[in-house]
């Protein structure tokens, strides 16, 4: 009788043990289901599915050659967002490179305050030499003295890409 009662005691045990784990597994799912990323999207609808690094963008643009275009999207952090419309931005690539970011056809612009976030960007990667005024521009736009502004005096060879798509982590 004593072993009956004992055999029926582990049983118990093993019962409620079992069913205490399934509640893990379940707590475990949704932990899953909370570490989704979510993103604030502009412009055309995109996923981050197959975005390459940005590490892996710049080996790209350095064999680009001006003329070429490349359909590509890209995983970056924003260095730079234009301070008066949020129409132009500017990616890290890693090794002090970056990426201009224009948007297609002026169709959407960034928040204002996203310097530093982190984004995938779709769209248009190309080469480019961008002009003196332009340059300038740029500077003013982002709100830089005149004396900064002043200093340009040379065109630049810039990696550009014209986003039609973008997701900036929330």
């Amino acid at each position: 009788m004593k072993r009956l009662l004992v055999f029926a005691m582990v049983l118990s045990v093993v019962f409620i043990s079992c069913k205490v784990e399934k509640k893990d597994e379940t707590s475990n799912a949704n932990n899953i289901k909370e570490q989704k990323i979510e993103y604030a999207s502009f412009g055309d609808d995109i996923t981050d599915v197959d975005a390459i690094s940005a590490e892996e963008m710049r080996t790209k643009f350095k064999n680009l050659k001006k003329g070429d275009t490349l359909s590509v999207k890209f995983t970056s952090t924003i260095n730079e967002v234009c301070k008066k419309k949020g129409c132009w931005m500017k990616l890290d690539l890693g090794e002090e490179q970056e990426s201009m970011v224009r948007f297609k056809d002026y169709g959407f612009f960034m928040p204002l305050n996203a310097d530093n976030k982190e984004v995938v960007v779709n769209g248009k990667a190309f080469v480019t030499e961008i002009s003196v005024d332009e340059l300038q521009h740029y500077a003013k736009d982002a709100g830089k003295s005149e004396e900064e502004i002043a200093k340009i005096t040379e065109p630049k060879y810039t990696y550009a890409f014209e986003a039609d798509g973008v997701l900036m982590k929330k």
